[in-house]
């Protein structure tokens, strides 16, 4: 009995292109080369045939593939994504709750969370984290806060946390899973900057109901390519009918091939080769000032460098041909992967070398501490759907926000949509310079 291909659908799209069917469906290109790109992209990009398979359906190349990807990960199902990790985010919701629940929502939110509130009717409990002073971020979510949370308010159906975050601050995911099966409630936890994370030692996400990530993020994914992961209960079943409320269904082929790709890229050599990425990021860490573990719990690969003005350094590296994942006020963000060579982490230290005298040892100080939670008027729901107006900035104060406000740092929505703005609010946007001129809100009776 001859093995399973380590790629089941690359492997199927491509020995179909071989046999150069005769195309008369969908897409329009019909397998010629694509202006600007060639031949190898148009050759596997199909829609659903008997060889190709199907997204939404049981059986198949595509459905072999995820299960590589579940088992790989350690977990009961896995569903390819091709619309990024908000249509996961959205998926997870829909499997975990029902409309018109209230879930225990981490602040610490993508927008894709707060749209997929105001989609499913979902009501927010907020779990907030506590301020780090010293590297001018917020740290960890407190497994302690989310069971005081749960004995709070025992009609939470859910709890959704973001780990790691986008300056990679990471949560003990095991244990606040272990806190919520305990309650009996379902834990998502958006994980769209950690799909590399289980590649460096034991799986930071165990546990954990649903888990979404962004391949296209850290792994050598093409953009959009994304990845929900599932615990039984919940099955692939599940996962497909979810995702087709959300999802197009004209999913990309190529992209899924790549996906599967990607996994077999990292069953191999891949994986020691973001090892030694990881290693480089430690020396980094040592080297120039950034934020460490004594901060927070810290993706291995994440370097975020502390200096006196992130946004004058992002330029000074954009003038040498660097550029960054993000900038803001006290810190400049870097993604590195096992894309990156030793050449480019040299390349990266010379750069920083000649920039040294924009450094400040720490970042403390520069960012203050969060304000209070503004008061909650609205259900995400009617924020969304309500009618808006903009309204200038400086004259905000006592509207009801139809948007977040969320500046970087903390990397927080400061105001939630439906949530009022208030002077404290305004007070701390203006100290730490959020440069926005105006600000979407819901229009009042």
């Amino acid at each position: 009995m001859m093995s399973e291909p380590s790629t089941p659908l690359y492997t199927a799209l491509t020995a179909f292109a071989q046999e150069r069917p005769l195309r008369m469906a969908m897409p329009g290109h019909k397998g010629a080369p694509l202006p600007g790109l060639g031949e190898a992209y148009a050759a596997i990009d199909f829609t659903e045939l008997p060889p190709t398979g199907n997204l939404y359906a049981p059986g198949g190349a595509i459905e072999q593939a995820e299960r590589l990807w579940a088992e790989r990960w350690g977990a009961d199902a896995c569903l390819f994504l091709t619309g990024g990790s908000t249509q996961g985010i959205h998926a997870a919701l829909l499997c975990a709750t029902k409309p018109g629940d209230t879930v225990l929502m981490d602040r610490v939110s993508h927008r894709s969370l707060h749209t997929g509130m105001a989609l499913l009717d979902l009501k927010p409990v907020w779990l907030e984290r506590e301020w780090q002073p010293e590297g001018g971020i917020v740290g960890s979510a407190d497994p302690e806060k989310v069971e005081e949370a749960l004995r709070k308010h025992p009609n939470l159906s859910a709890v959704c946390i973001t780990s790691p975050t986008y300056y990679g601050v990471l949560s003990d995911v095991p244990k606040i899973a272990e806190i919520c099966h305990f309650h009996q409630v379902k834990l998502v936890v958006d994980a769209a900057h950690g799909a590399h994370l289980p590649l460096l030692g034991e799986n930071p996400f165990a546990g954990a109901d649903f888990v979404i990530t962004s391949a296209h993020k850290t792994l050598r994914a093409p953009g959009q390519s994304a990845l929900l992961f599932a615990q039984a209960p919940a099955t692939l079943d599940d996962l497909r009918e979810a995702s087709m409320t959300f999802a197009t269904s004209s999913p990309s082929y190529p992209m899924m091939a790549a996906l599967d790709c990607c996994r077999a890229w990292y069953a191999g050599e891949g994986t020691a080769q973001y090892q030694r990425t990881a290693a480089a990021v430690a020396a980094l860490r040592r080297d120039y000032p950034s934020l460490h573990d004594g901060d927070a719990p810290l993706d291995p690969c994440r370097f975020v460098l502390c200096v006196e003005d992130g946004f004058a350094v992002e330029k000074a590296l954009h003038s040498v041909g660097i550029y960054p994942e993000m900038a803001d006020a006290c810190h400049v963000v870097f993604i590195l992967t096992d894309g990156d060579q030793p050449a480019h982490i040299e390349r990266l230290r010379v750069a920083l070398d000649n920039l040294g005298l924009w450094w400040a040892d720490r970042a403390a100080g520069v960012m203050p501490p969060l304000p209070p939670l503004p008061e909650p008027v609205l259900s995400p729901r009617e924020a969304a759907f309500g009618q808006k107006r903009e309204v200038p900035f400086a004259q905000s104060a006592g509207q009801i926000a139809a948007q977040q406000l969320a500046p970087y740092p903390p990397g927080v929505p400061v105001v939630a949509p439906g949530e009022r703005i208030d002077k404290k609010v305004l007070s701390y946007l203006k100290q730490i310079g959020y440069n926005t001129q105006s600000v979407k809100c819901v229009v009042q009776d």
